[in-house]
């Protein structure tokens, strides 16, 4: 079984793969100040309540944006999972040409998302993340990764508002009832949830008109639902494509 690490600026994201079929997949808080020990134990308890044992982990491959938190997740899994990780880096065989001035700049989530889309589509692509950072990723049907554009999240957003006036409460982030807020709180939920989705459907527009051609577009990321549902431009929502990514990328890579 495959085990596939995805850290997150705000989530370890873990996922078990049995070949293709993911088996379980669970969610840490990011905390760089965390140890190997400490990582390590949490995940094999998470493992074991969901009756699996580390001997049955065949490998790993990890993805991480924290670079604080790559040693330690890189020594926990030889420590007790006894398998060096693949890294998810700039030289990785993703099946993709990248045309970024510095590839050593795009985030590795990035990279495995473009990847795993892409091998499902084959087709220009437009696959946005609703992470920490919301970003647009710009792939083509002859497989080269373009570039994009990072937004900051919506979480980021929502927590910047809260934290930079008086009076204005913390919100949960859903749909409310109707655009035109009948008090603080559905006001507050209205301009964060359709502010994002304009922005979303913006910056897709203008990535066709700059490509002068239409894309499928698809998101990801814990927000990705509620926004999706609201937008004009996202076509479908893929919870897992990181992991399934990771999954596509240990194969190209350690099993070629």
């Amino acid at each position: 079984m495959l085990l596939a690490i995805d850290i997150g600026n705000t989530n370890v994201v873990c996922g078990l793969f049995d070949g293709s079929a993911l088996r379980g997949h669970w969610r840490l808080a990011t905390e760089s100040r965390r140890t190997d020990n400490e990582y390590g134990i949490l995940l094999l308890n998470l493992l074991h309540n969901a009756g699996f044992a580390p001997g049955q982990i065949t490998g790993c491959i990890l993805s991480s944006v924290v670079p604080a938190l790559t040693a330690t997740f890189d020594s926990l899994l030889q420590t007790y999972f006894h398998h060096t990780p693949v890294v998810v880096g700039p030289d990785i065989d993703s099946g993709l040409t990248i045309r970024y001035a510095n590839p050593k700049e795009i985030g590795s989530d990035r990279i495995v998302n473009a990847a795993a889309a892409y091998a499902q589509y084959r087709s220009d692509l437009i696959i946005v993340d609703f992470g920490t950072a919301t970003t647009f990723c710009a792939v083509t049907k002859s497989a080269e990764y373009l570039g994009g554009v990072i937004a900051p999240g919506l979480g980021i957003s929502a927590d910047a508002l809260f934290a930079r006036t008086a009076k204005l409460p913390k919100v949960e982030i859903i749909r409310p009832k109707t655009v035109i807020g009948k008090d603080t709180i559905g006001g507050i939920q209205s301009g964060l949830l359709f502010g994002y989705v304009g922005l979303v459907d913006g910056i897709v527009r203008r990535i066709e008109r700059e490509l002068g051609r239409t894309s499928i577009v698809v998101a990801t990321g814990g927000l990705a639902t509620v926004i999706a549902q609201e937008t004009e431009t996202i076509q479908e929502v893929l919870p897992f494509l990181t992991l399934e990514g990771l999954a596509l990328l240990y194969h190209r890579n350690r099993l070629a």
